[in-house]
């Protein structure tokens, strides 16, 4: 149903997160992830944008499906993605910030990243972000922004695993 992935990669009390060159949210900090290709799946598409955005080659197997993150805009568009987590592996390095194609790559405190006033990250980041993380289900997480504000978030748990 939805054509696009994003991930968080977590170690310890922060996430990797990208801070995009490009939009949507161009110079906003904002996980790992992008479209589903053609013949792809969500968790094969998940794999590979982590891959070719970071360089980690993350098993399929280390892939937590969350849910889905669904937006509506103004009324006028809506969209949808499927949401990973990964817990980094103890053990490897992998120091930042580093540039990658896609933008610059860092770990972001977790605090930091659930801050409601922070500006630096996409603005439905707070809302769904603590429940993606600490949620043992898959959820669907609802962000209704109207005039460049969200205005309206919600969540239930995800009825059959859309993966």
């Amino acid at each position: 149903m939805y054509q696009q992935t994003l991930c968080f990669i977590k170690r310890n009390n922060e996430i990797l997160m990208l801070n995009r060159n490009s939009s949507p949210l161009k110079g906003l900090w904002n996980g790992i992830g992008g479209k589903v290709e053609r013949d792809e799946t969500p968790i094969q598409c998940v794999q590979r944008e982590v891959k070719e955005e970071t360089t980690l080659d993350i098993p399929a197997g280390q892939f937590q499906y969350k849910g889905i993150i669904y937006w509506k805009v103004d009324d006028l568009y809506e969209g949808g993605l499927h949401a990973f987590l990964v817990d980094f592996p103890e053990g490897i390095s992998f120091p930042t910030p580093r540039r990658a194609e896609e933008g610059i790559l860092e770990w972001k405190r977790i605090e930091w990243l659930f801050e409601k006033d922070n500006l630096g990250v996409g603005e439905m980041i707070p809302y769904y972000l603590p429940e993606l993380l600490w949620q043992e289900e898959p959820l669907v997480h609802k962000c209704y922004i109207r005039n460049k504000v969200l205005f309206n978030y919600t969540y239930s748990l995800l009825k059959g695993v859309e993966e």
